[in-house]
């Protein structure tokens, strides 16, 4: 197995791209018992967010928690869930469309903006190779949360920092 990720095919000439990430918490795939299951399970493995010893924790976790919490969370995603999905994921796609508009307008060099989410889809280590494979050496990493939080932010970038150990030559943050 290769140590890196393999990198984009050198183009000389070719101009290197610059990215703004938006990086939100995340969300389910869908208000059912199977993706609030998933999706909490990768959300309360993380020890940013639960801080208890993992001796401890998993046992709850995998035999209480995970097979108890996600048929009502999925029942109270069903409430706020519209037909375009779930109301996190449109409002940060609809955010980066808008910021990617408004910087088309702005600035002369052309702006790749993305968005990604921290547990779910798109997760931060698909959008991250992406940019990466589409020529964007500089990568801009806004976290959307109203305040730093050891649970969001740092979170966030742990694993923006677990992609960026598997690439060669790391795009500038």
């Amino acid at each position: 197995m290769p140590r890196f990720l393999p990198e984009p095919e050198h183009r000389h000439g070719a101009v290197a791209k610059a990215a703004v990430l938006l990086v939100n918490l995340g969300t389910p795939d869908a208000p059912t018992r199977r993706a609030v299951r998933r999706y909490l399970g990768q959300f309360l493995s993380d020890p940013r967010v639960v801080e208890v010893p993992r001796a401890l924790w998993w046992p709850m976790l995998h035999g209480l928690v995970l097979n108890t919490r996600p048929r009502t969370s999925a029942r109270r995603y069903a409430r706020i869930w519209t037909p375009e999905g779930s109301p996190l994921r449109i409002h940060t796609e609809r955010q980066a469309r808008l910021l990617a508009a408004g910087l088309d307008r702005e600035v002369r060099t052309p702006v790749v903006v993305e968005h990604a989410m921290r547990y779910g889809k798109p997760s931060i280590p698909e959008v991250l190779a992406r940019l990466k494979s589409e020529g964007c050496e500089r990568i801009l990493i806004i976290p959307m949360y109203p305040q730093y939080a050891a649970s969001t932010s740092a979170s966030a970038f742990d694993a923006i920092a677990a992609c960026l150990q598997q690439m060669r030559n790391v795009p500038e943050i």
